[in-house]
């Protein structure tokens, strides 16, 4: 019932596409913006402490700016998008299946301004489409990190030191997938593996959205 009504909403207000700002398909992202991102080849974009990195899409306007509204703008409606973008990207991954989701984590001062977790939507969504399980609280970020994209690619590594901490408890016993929005350097999945082999967890991939940089 609530779903038909925020549709009728949705109908009666002509929603518009973020993207081109077109309300014919009244949907936050229309099939035309959505199939103007693409996908990378499907292969390991990257090596981190031996651990496989897998980039889905190519950094593009639309994805970018998914991201951005995702992520600064309070436009949670894209994290079912940003999820299914990667989802199709996952899907044609060697041995994906019975993997625990966890999302990079936000400061909780961050989080609390920002009033969510954008990654942890993705996951929720992501795991929804994949039979995935998501893990929220695996890890947490204890350290108030400055913005990477602001800092050199050495700043970026000093900014995350001992940035994560694990919550044994919470591991569940199955493969990590690690998902992110964007890797640049990969200084943020180098620091969560690093903390997560301190407590002998070591089976673990990464997924990012997208990178600058396609190796």
């Amino acid at each position: 019932m609530k779903d038909f009504f925020i549709g009728l909403l949705d109908w009666i207000y002509k929603k518009k596409c973020y993207f081109c700002k077109r309300s014919a398909q009244c949907v936050k992202m229309c099939s035309k913006c959505y199939a103007e991102m693409e996908h990378l080849p499907v292969r390991i974009n990257r090596i981190i402490l031996k651990k496989p990195v897998f980039c889905a899409g190519v950094y593009n306007k639309n994805l970018q700016k998914l991201i951005r509204g995702l992520k600064y703008h309070n436009q949670k409606e894209l994290a079912v998008y940003l999820a299914k973008f990667m989802y199709e990207y996952w899907q044609n991954i060697d041995e994906k299946n019975n993997f625990q989701v966890v999302p990079v984590p936000i400061y909780p001062k961050r989080e609390k301004k920002r009033k969510y977790n954008h990654m942890d939507l993705v996951c929720e969504e992501f795991c929804r489409l994949s039979g995935c399980t998501p893990n929220t609280d695996l890890i947490k970020r204890v350290k108030d990190t400055k913005p990477q994209y602001k800092l050199k690619k050495s700043e970026r590594k000093v900014n995350l030191s001992n940035a994560f901490e694990v919550i044994p408890k919470n591991f569940l016993p199955m493969k990590i997938l690690i998902i992110d929005d964007i890797c640049t350097t990969g200084s943020t999945f180098e620091e969560m593996i690093k903390e997560f082999e301190k407590h002998g967890i070591s089976d673990i991939t990464c997924l990012a959205a997208t990178t600058p940089f396609e190796d």
